[in-house]
């Protein structure tokens, strides 16, 4: 007698698995995903996820002594801005997240590293939403295809999202870097049967970075971000990939790119991109970015903060506004300085001043659109704060940098002689800051914020 083939009911969404029909899936909550599939068809999803490596030999430990440290070398991407996020280069084995809102630059700026990256092996371009039409004129107005120059030739594109195809042409290419744009279109009918969904990225991706570890080769991920300002899944994928990327945008041409997770660097470096009609170029000069040149006496409620972003010192300038509040509660505007920090600052500038704030609306602004997470920023904020609440002008050429506590003293900073020279370059004769233990002529030292305000204020 013929055995009769089973049925199970897998959640088309997440892959989740039922042995009855279910009208939503009790792992991802959605409804009616459940779809009947056989049994033997879904025997080796559960397993999908195991390295490539195990099913192919025996599995077996190395001392760890007998690992060669330079096994995982870094490739220069010929981009000063993207090697410094990303701690010094490309490094092979390694599998990079690029996240950020559509067209904000992801493609753009991976296919300038793929052209400048000083490699010899070859490097796949795969595109799951542009044809090779598109991508040969977008390589075209970027002036990629320069061979010699750029090495144009050696960009190879695939216009594919199955996974089984894309492995079949690894194997054939073996190339050094692989980009997939996006992470979104990857397809394998082994894990379920709708693309982009959760299980089908976590299933392709981990294929993919299994393959890029075993074979020597740098894999870049570009993902699209949802409303939330989330990578699509959401964040499905971040604890898969050795370095997640954030792509971020002010109100005009700047680009920010920033690391979230980086397990061969810092996260505390941004690359600083203007985009032009040639494509993303980097910035030389930041700080050019974040000032305002003015003649005369600054406005109130203006003041320049010397900031550290990674290894590099910036100035930019801080905006305060105060207005009386509109409800029975004051509300605080600022999408560039935590709201937590500029309430805080707040609350030690009553405290501390008898500076009523309580009744008013606080607006805080950064110049140039960075976003803005060092503790450094808190004396410049206060004394943004001070000003434009006593419509009191801060002096021309004065940097302000220091940490508050909420007893109000200045707490000491890291680098000061490296924020002071920065100031120095473009012009600031006086800065205000905590105790430092390098003597500086220009450096006033402040011990709380009664004194930075008194010496800002009465000078």
């Amino acid at each position: 007698m013929k055995k009769q083939k089973s049925f199970i009911f897998r959640c088309s969404n997440c892959g989740h698995e039922e042995p009855k029909w279910l009208g939503r899936c009790p792992e991802c909550g959605e409804w009616n995903t459940l779809i009947e599939t056989a049994a033997s068809d879904s025997a080796g999803t559960a397993a999908g996820f195991a390295p490539r490596s195990c099913a192919a030999k025996a599995p077996h430990s190395y001392p760890l002594s007998s690992i060669d440290p330079q096994e995982s070398v870094r490739i220069s991407s010929g981009i000063a801005e993207f090697d410094r996020v990303l701690g010094g280069g490309i490094m092979k084995r390694s599998s990079i997240l690029v996240g950020g809102e559509p067209g904000i630059g992801k493609s753009t700026l991976l296919l300038q590293a793929a052209a400048a990256a000083q490699t010899k092996g070859r490097i796949l371009y795969i595109s799951g939403e542009e044809s090779a039409g598109q991508v040969r004129m977008r390589a075209d107005r970027l002036g990629v295809m320069g061979g010699a120059v750029y090495g144009g030739d050696r960009i190879e594109i695939c216009c594919t999202g199955v996974l089984e195809d894309i492995e079949i042409i690894l194997e054939a290419t073996h190339p050094v870097i692989i980009i997939v744009d996006s992470v979104q279109t990857l397809y394998t009918d082994k894990a379920g049967l709708t693309p982009g969904t959760v299980n089908q990225m976590k299933y392709c991706s981990w294929e993919l970075i299994s393959w890029a570890k075993e074979h020597d080769t740098a894999l870049f991920l570009i993902a699209h971000v949802t409303k939330e300002g989330v990578i699509a899944g959401p964040k499905t994928l971040e604890h898969m990939v050795d370095t997640v990327l954030y792509f971020e945008q002010n109100d005009a041409d700047c680009r920010f790119l920033r690391a979230a997770k980086n397990r061969f660097g810092s996260v505390d470096e941004i690359g600083i991109f203007t985009m032009g009609e040639r494509g993303l170029t980097n910035v030389e000069d930041p700080s050019l970015l974040f000032l305002v040149s003015r003649e005369g006496e600054l406005p109130a409620g203006v003041a320049t903060a010397a900031v550290l972003e990674g290894s590099r010192a910036l100035l930019v300038e801080i905006q305060a506004l105060t207005a009386p509040a509109k409800g029975a509660v004051s509300r605080v505007f600022s999408d560039r300085v935590d709201q937590a920090r500029v309430s805080r600052i707040a609350a030690i500038l009553e405290k501390y001043l008898n500076l009523r704030l309580s009744d008013q609306d606080l607006y805080i602004n950064v110049a140039g659109g960075i976003r803005i997470t060092e503790v450094g920023v808190d004396l410049a904020v206060a004394a943004a704060l001070y000003s434009a609440r006593t419509n009191i002008p801060l002096p021309v050429k004065t940097a302000v940098a220091g940490e508050l506590s909420l007893a109000g003293e200045v707490r000491p900073l890291r680098r000061m002689a490296g924020r002071i020279k920065t100031g120095k370059s473009l012009g600031f004769d006086t800065f205000i800051g905590p105790a430092s233990d390098e003597t500086n002529p220009v450096l006033i030292e402040a011990r709380d914020i009664k004194s930075a305000i008194r010496t800002l204020f009465t000078s």
